[in-house]
């Protein structure tokens, strides 16, 4: 079980004084943020999806005074905008919960219209002045091998995944993110929000399984050299780096590591499928230990990231 939550006092600072909203407060990516966000001196304003979730961050807050906890549904415009009143930054993310485990072309329009309820509110938010939008390395890299687009080498934020090559096979969790970041940014741009992206990698959580729809299309990227993936504590880094720095612009891609050799890929599968590795493409597991070249590229993370200091990071494993 993950311990509670402990209050910080604020020190005072500028930086402490700020009032911050967590958007799915109750995943994994979330509730760590919250966590970590609380260790900074922060007030966060923490949003989750379900009267379970709230019932179980309320559990952990125990009497800390610096956070508020909110059921907020992204597709209830008036309960997004309760939960961003008084705050001046907002952390976006949005898996949606399903009665069944299923991941589809209907989940884009899910995504798109929740997108597009956060960033509508944003706007209508006067203190709002920055907003981190978390999207999916899968934005970035799928695309048809007939278009006449950059080299090898060349994935990197400016890349965006097509549409049509996503819908052709059926890479919902890309279609998704791609449609889903666009409008987030079409929204921004119209109605003056300062919105800044980040592409994550598959994200290494503990309840991570081989259905992740993430991982649709996994032997292509491997092949492709564009599987990769990212670290809990790695990923709130970035974020909270990229809220705290006012230098920070646009998109950014956010992996620690790269899947694109024999041995990478066992043992991935092995965090995936503990028992039974027999469902990866044969060329994942035979043969010598052959490198896959990397044909994505983190350097303006990284180069942002240089002098950043993280602190703790709290799984939300319960």
């Amino acid at each position: 079980m993950a311990p509670a939550l402990e209050a910080v006092e604020f020190d005072g600072s500028s930086s402490s004084l700020k009032r911050v909203c967590v958007m799915d407060a109750g995943g994994c990516l979330g509730s760590s943020l919250v966590y970590s966000l609380l260790q900074r001196g922060y007030f966060v304003h923490a949003a989750v999806q379900s009267r379970v979730e709230m019932e179980s961050m309320e559990r952990r807050i125990v009497d800390n005074k610096n956070v508020r906890v909110f059921h907020t549904d992204p597709m209830d415009y008036q309960s997004i905008v309760e939960a961003l009143e008084g705050c001046f930054g907002l952390f976006y993310s949005f898996e949606p919960q399903f009665d069944q485990p299923s991941y589809d072309e209907l989940m884009a329009e899910m995504e798109v219209r929740a997108a597009h309820n956060v960033l509508e509110a944003c706007a209508q938010t006067d203190t709002i002045d920055k907003v981190i939008f978390t999207s999916s390395a899968t934005a970035v890299f799928w695309r048809d091998p007939s278009d006449s687009t950059p080299s090898l080498g060349d994935f990197d934020e400016r890349n965006w995944s097509n549409v049509n090559f996503c819908k052709k096979f059926k890479l919902w969790h890309g279609l998704s993110k791609t449609l889903t970041e666009k409008t987030a940014w079409a929204l921004a741009m119209d109605r003056g929000v300062s919105m800044v992206s980040i592409n994550a990698g598959l994200l290494l959580s503990p309840d991570l399984t081989v259905t992740h729809p993430y991982l649709k299309g996994a032997a292509e990227m491997y092949k492709d050299g564009v599987f990769v993936t990212v670290d809990l504590k790695f990923l709130v880094d970035s974020h909270i780096c990229i809220y705290e720095d006012s230098s920070a612009y646009g998109r950014y891609l956010c992996f620690n590591h790269v899947i694109n050799s024999n041995e990478d890929a066992v043992n991935l599968a092995q965090i995936l499928l503990p028992t039974d590795i027999s469902s990866l493409p044969p060329s994942m597991m035979v043969g010598e230990n052959k490198m896959v070249p990397q044909r994505i590229s983190n350097k303006k993370l990284n180069k942002l990231m240089a002098n950043f200091e993280g602190g703790a990071t709290l799984s939300a494993t319960e």
